[in-house]
């Protein structure tokens, strides 16, 4: 060491080392934040889904957002929740239980709005309808074949599927040699 002025703490190490005095370092250990999702971490819980994909189909998107807000899920994520997806990545193969879930929330929902819908044509009767303009008939048969409608259950192979490849194939039409003009050349 040095001659000169020193600090207490640097006086009491020297002193320590001179006697053979040891003193176990102070160590901290910090582990290093790993990269991805820890072992076993499935990020959103399935129940969680279920919900989040429940309240996009019947109470709408903004909903379905706001409450994945609350537990900083992405939008892209709430998409594929209320097709029953468990990510953007398995967007066109949805979990049968996620779905399953939506299909059952979705037809109780269907269920109690029949039931309504059932109530209110029962109470428009023939003196009511005698009454009403020709407009107002329109309106109201307008505004059941909607509700009908948005009752309806989506039709998953009606027609042509949206997604396959269609391919056209062209066949060039044939002509005969002698259908061609012919030139004489001489040698």
């Amino acid at each position: 060491m040095a001659i000169g002025i020193v600090t207490d703490d640097d006086l009491q190490s020297e002193l320590d080392r001179l006697n053979g005095v040891r003193k176990a370092p102070e160590v901290e250990i910090v582990d290093k934040p790993s990269k991805g999702r820890d072992e076993g971490d499935v990020n959103v819980p399935d129940s969680l889904r279920k919900i989040i994909g429940e309240t996009s189909v019947l109470e709408g998107r903004q909903s379905a957002l706001a409450l994945a807000d609350m537990f900083n899920i992405s939008p892209s994520a709430v998409s594929a929740y209320a097709k029953g997806a468990t990510s953007t990545a398995s967007y066109d193969t949805p979990t049968k239980s996620i779905i399953g879930h939506i299909n059952k929330s979705r037809q109780r929902a269907i269920k109690k709005a029949g039931k309504a819908l059932t109530e209110a044509i029962d109470k428009i009767d023939e003196n009511k309808l005698n009454d009403m303009s020709a407009k107002e008939l329109a309106g109201i048969a307008k505004d059941m074949s909607v509700v009908i409608k948005n009752l309806e259950p989506e039709k998953a192979n009606e027609g042509e599927d949206k997604n396959t490849p269609q391919f056209v194939i062209f066949a060039p039409q044939f002509r005969d040699e002698r259908s061609f003009p012919s030139v004489t050349v001489q040698e």
